[in-house]
């Protein structure tokens, strides 16, 4: 009986070793933020579009949230504020609004990916032709390894 607890003790705190691996190795190799003000600084124009991230949406919670302003320009999408950390997120352009995983996964074959995110602070992705797409009215962001959804915004 006592090898069988001290093994379930031990199994149990790899397990929590390994998990909180998972969530905290993307803090610990993340990217420094890029310059947004350089980035904006380079547009001729102001946005095209502006729309907001926050925590309130249906299937956002303490580990899959996102709060702050996003702008669309031209051919670039600049992002300013905070995201919940996590591994292999990625930017889409999609042609509704949506607050939840299972909406977004019935349209994510109608969905455009734009780019990988690879830092929690703000971020810049350049040379995205589909901002101008007039299909797409709103902007998920979406963990690809867990398939989760963490936030969206709808800029048209």
């Amino acid at each position: 009986m006592r090898y069988l607890l001290l093994t379930l003790s031990h199994l149990g705190m790899g397990a929590i070793g390994f998990a909180m691996g998972v969530y905290s190795l993307p803090i610990l190799i993340e990217p420094e933020a890029p310059n947004i003000a350089a980035v904006e600084e380079a547009q001729t124009t102001g946005p095209q579009f502006t729309a907001r991230f926050d925590r309130e949406r249906a299937d956002s919670d303490a580990f899959h949230w996102g709060d702050g302003e996003i702008r669309l320009y031209k051919d670039t999408i600049v992002f300013e504020g905070e995201l919940s950390p996590g591994p292999d997120y990625r930017l889409y352009l999609t042609p509704q609004y949506i607050e939840t995983e299972e909406a977004f996964l019935k349209i994510k074959e109608q969905s455009a990916q734009v780019g990988s995110i690879k830092t929690f602070e703000g971020f810049a992705l350049e040379n995205i032709a589909e901002i101008n797409d007039l299909r797409f009215n709103s902007v998920v962001i979406w963990c690809e390894r867990f398939s989760q959804f963490i936030t969206s915004a709808k800029f048209r």
